[in-house]
């Protein structure tokens, strides 16, 4: 089959690899329909996730159609067409009757970075009984690849996380897709202001149409004399750093008003400074998390309901073959105006 595989830093090639096997009974193989590239595949490419190794296959999300499934797996069987969670998870350990999915003692996020991802013609799925969701008849099966990791990300991480309530004011630092995502799915609570910051006035227009109440081009204004104009010098009640580089998790700091929460979603590289000298005595809380993909089925109900819809999400679509060229395309989002890819599996 071929895959997309990690050489190390900045290098990446596609490959012949053997098709996978069940390795436990719980395993499930799945052929890839579609699949894509996510800011945490760029995070590996420039070596800030140490456990993904040399020799791995990418990518942690996608859709596509069952062929094999171990002895222990009986709700899923071959032809049933599935949705991959980037969070694979046993459902019984410690952290997972917690709800810690993300944290599971056998599984956690796994594919693409200490497992063989999605990012290839067909993937062994882990824990598959509780790891994978059927697709309705009928779902729009691109729009649901965005189910796998941006949506419950940054609605987790970013809007659960930050305490966002009706009447709330946020900003979300970064309008790329996770930032997008939170930014649609912050509108479960009606929060009476929206406003997002990033440097691409594509981006920011693209967040004008999604719902943002407004929106600040950080290259040629000043974010934080723009944020407490719009909430009469108090600052947000959540900030939401969707990132993951030490400029915004520090404007951030600046801009979270008493009281309030600065919700980490973007993955960290490198450290970022914490200025507890103006900090210590805001009352405020810094929250971190990785995705544990507990909301995956109420996100499921509300996009088939239509109350949202993330094929939005989608810019562009390339084969398998041009892997390669989807890479190009999604890193150079300020040129290309990319947001997600698919990355359709023949």
């Amino acid at each position: 089959m071929k895959a997309l595989v990690y050489q190390g830093p900045g290098k990446k090639s596609l490959e012949e690899r053997p098709i996978p096997k069940l390795a436990a009974p719980t395993d499930a193989i799945v052929k890839m329909t579609r699949t894509t590239i996510c800011g945490t595949d760029l995070h590996i490419l420039k070596g800030d996730v140490p456990t993904c190794e040399p020799g791995r296959i990418l990518g942690h999300e996608g859709v596509g159609v069952v062929q094999q499934v171990g002895t222990a797996v009986s709700s899923f069987k071959s032809g049933d067409r599935v949705l991959i969670s980037c969070i694979s998870s046993c459902g019984k350990c410690d952290y997972c009757r917690r709800g810690m999915y993300s944290h599971c003692s056998t599984g956690g996020w796994i594919l693409g970075n200490k497992i063989d991802g999605t990012q290839a013609e067909y993937v062994r799925i882990p824990h598959a009984e509780t790891s994978l969701y059927p697709i309705p008849a009928g779902a729009d099966e691109e729009a649901l690849v965005m189910l796998s990791d941006i949506l419950p990300t940054g609605f987790e991480c970013g809007v659960l996380n930050g305490k966002v309530q009706p009447g709330s004011t946020v900003a979300i630092v970064g309008a790329g897709p996770i930032g997008l995502a939170a930014l649609l799915t912050a509108q479960f609570y009606a929060p009476a202001q929206i406003i997002m910051i990033d440097l691409d006035p594509n981006r920011l227009e693209v967040a004008g149409g999604f719902g943002a109440t407004a929106c600040i081009d950080s290259g040629h204004d000043d974010p934080v004399a723009a944020v407490m104009k719009l909430t009469e010098q108090k600052g947000v009640d959540c900030a939401i750093e969707a990132v993951g580089v030490p400029a915004t998790f520090e404007l951030c700091e600046a801009l979270v008003a008493p009281g309030g929460v600065i919700a980490n979603v973007g993955v960290h590289g490198v450290k970022a400074d914490l200025h507890l000298e103006q900090l210590w005595d805001r009352n405020i809380a810094i929250t971190t998390r990785l995705v544990d993909t507990v909301s995956t089925p109420m996100l499921l109900k509300t996009v088939r309901a239509g109350r949202i819809d993330p094929a939005r999400l989608i810019t562009h679509r390339f084969q398998l073959e041009d892997v390669a060229g989807a890479y190009d395309t999604f890193s150079r989002a300020a040129d290309t105006h990319a947001l997600k890819v698919i990355i359709e599996v023949s």
